[in-house]
């Protein structure tokens, strides 16, 4: 079964997270898989729009953890930076339909999309602190920019779950929509973006993102550079082994976290 499955109606690529039974957690060849559609997508005249969803009862749980034990991210050519590249640089419409929960990078992702519709019942979280790392693909700056900083502080420094509601109440998702009709709704917005004129509708986002691509790329530099360093610290590893043996986490026995990296 494919981890990634994608399906074309018309001008729309849709692109699904297919993997139910891990909650369509994330590995290093779905994160290169889907750098590598998003790259053929902006290339391809034929391809309007990307719709990004979930298969079974979530969009994605983030990371996999026990692939990412095996293949921590090393910097700028590793396959979490390319994916978040590929993000940056889409300059086509870029949707989501999100269901069920979108955590870490499953919800850092949204940050990167043009429209984000959350089901009723959908939850966020963002727990790098929690498991010992910083912020990634970005939201570092684009968080702040885009709720404030109080509210960016709230759910990145606290990393405590949220809700749809609160998630629309802070701009984080463009509207709430009934359960049923998450997906349905995100392709009918595809299919009135792909009508519109495709040149001046691309010129528009590029215009808009200018000034912060420029700035979430500083951001995704510097991230890349201290996930690398914090992911191997004591206190990731103990953060990470406690969430695969489903206990609380002990912090008390770890050394100091190292140094940030010079940027």
């Amino acid at each position: 079964m494919s981890e990634i499955v994608t399906e074309r109606s018309g001008t729309i690529l849709s692109v699904q997270f297919n993997r139910p039974e891990k909650k369509n957690a994330l590995t290093v060849s779905m994160y290169e898989t889907v750098a590598d559609l998003l790259n053929a997508a902006a290339e391809d005249d034929g391809t309007r729009v990307v719709l990004l969803h979930g298969a079974g009862d979530a969009f994605s749980a983030g990371n996999d953890i026990a692939d990412f034990l095996k293949n921590p991210p090393r910097g700028d050519d590793s396959p979490q930076s390319r994916f978040t590249e590929a993000l940056m640089n889409f300059d086509k419409p870029l949707i989501a339909a999100v269901h069920g929960v979108a955590v870490g990078s499953g919800a850092t992702m949204l940050t990167h999309c043009d429209f984000v519709y959350a089901a009723e019942r959908s939850t966020f979280q963002l727990p790098f602190v929690k498991l010992a790392v910083v912020p990634e693909l970005g939201t570092s700056y684009s968080l702040p920019a885009q709720l404030g900083y109080l509210a960016a502080a709230d759910l990145i420094l606290l990393g405590s779950p949220f809700d749809a509601r609160r998630a629309a109440e802070l701009g984080f998702v463009t509207r709430i929509v009934p359960d049923a009709s998450v997906l349905s709704t995100a392709v009918e917005t595809g299919q009135r973006l792909a009508q519109l004129p495709a040149g001046a509708l691309q010129a528009s986002k590029r215009l808009m993102k200018r000034f912060s691509r420029e700035q979430t790329a500083a951001a995704v530099k510097a991230e890349n550079l201290e996930f690398a360093s914090r992911v191997r610290s004591a206190d990731a590893k103990e953060a990470l082994t406690a969430f695969l043996e489903k206990r609380r986490p002990d912090f008390s026995r770890t050394t100091t976290a190292p140094q940030a990296v010079n940027q």
